[in-house]
């Protein structure tokens, strides 16, 4: 029986992000930032070299998406993007394009709902799927045929993801049970608000014991700690809110699988030696 094709999906804005805090400036020759460009270079020529893809593909944020409208604080709290990292968004692209990666964006949506999206179908397809991101959040994602490289501390290094490697980051908890666990706990990073007073240890315990969000409020009184009950009494729709903002869309019309397209190795050699020469690489 031969083995699956596999397919690897890049989180753009996740990795550039990741890749611009993770290494010190550097400017090109021609005195451009380029830390987060070299980083990002790094970190998938690397997964390329490890995993030996069938497929490459790319996607990228766009801006103001449906969580925005649905809660107007969403992200409020983050901080503008660099102007040194937003230029090499530019140059990102550039190499991305020079390697024949394609790119898959759409406007109200984020990186993580076409990754989503894309990995449900290369499933389906039988593939062999793993996203490159520098966002935990996309761990909600991994399933059977669905793994996460993830970033460690230095930008050369990166854990592969699998369903077990969650469940013992995540002291018992399942993919499919982190959309709840910060439902409950929130996400300080993206300002979603979780149940106020209701921390990770407790929110962990509890989906434990009664399996989700909704197990939880099922079984709400034989919550015997008076403080967690009223926590959870209190912070219901907030819950229920952030649950939706967490959760990643799987289906998000018009996107679809090219692997035609999407083939990685079309590129020429040449012109991606001359931009990294550009770039000082």
């Amino acid at each position: 029986m031969s083995e699956k094709k596999r397919l690897l999906l890049l989180d753009g804005h996740a990795l550039a992000y990741r890749a611009y805090h993770a290494i010190p400036p550097l400017t090109t020759p021609e005195g451009e930032p380029s830390n987060a460009t070299f980083g990002f270079a790094n970190m998938l020529l690397k997964a390329v070299s490890d995993l030996q893809p069938d497929y490459v593909i790319a996607t990228f944020d766009m801006g103001r998406t449906f969580r925005h409208e649905a809660y107007g604080a969403y992200k409020a709290t983050r901080l503008q993007t660099p102007d040194d990292l937003g230029v090499q968004f530019r140059r990102i692209r550039q190499m991305v394009s020079a390697l024949h990666i394609p790119v898959v964006e759409k406007e109200g949506y984020e990186a993580d709902d076409l990754l989503g999206t894309l990995a449900r179908e290369a499933e389906e397809q039988g593939l062999d799927t793993i996203i490159v991101t520098g966002d935990t959040d996309t761990f909600q994602l991994i399933t059977g045929g669905v793994r996460v490289l993830y970033p460690q501390r230095n930008v050369g290094d990166s854990k592969l993801y699998d369903r077990d490697a969650v469940i013992e980051r995540y002291e018992g908890l399942t993919p499919e049970q982190l959309v709840d666990f910060k439902a409950i706990v929130g996400d300080t990073s993206e300002n979603v608000p979780g149940v106020s007073g209701v921390g990770a240890k407790t929110a962990t315990r509890l989906l434990l014991d009664y399996g989700s969000l909704e197990g939880i409020y099922a079984h709400l009184d034989e919550i015997t700690q008076k403080r967690f009950r009223e926590a959870l009494e209190a912070g219901r729709e907030s819950a229920e809110m952030s649950k939706s903002l967490i959760r990643i869309v799987r289906d998000v019309e018009g996107v679809s699988l090219d692997l035609e397209y999407s083939e990685w190795g079309r590129y020429e050699r040449s012109e991606v030696l001359d931009l990294f020469r550009q770039l000082g690489f």
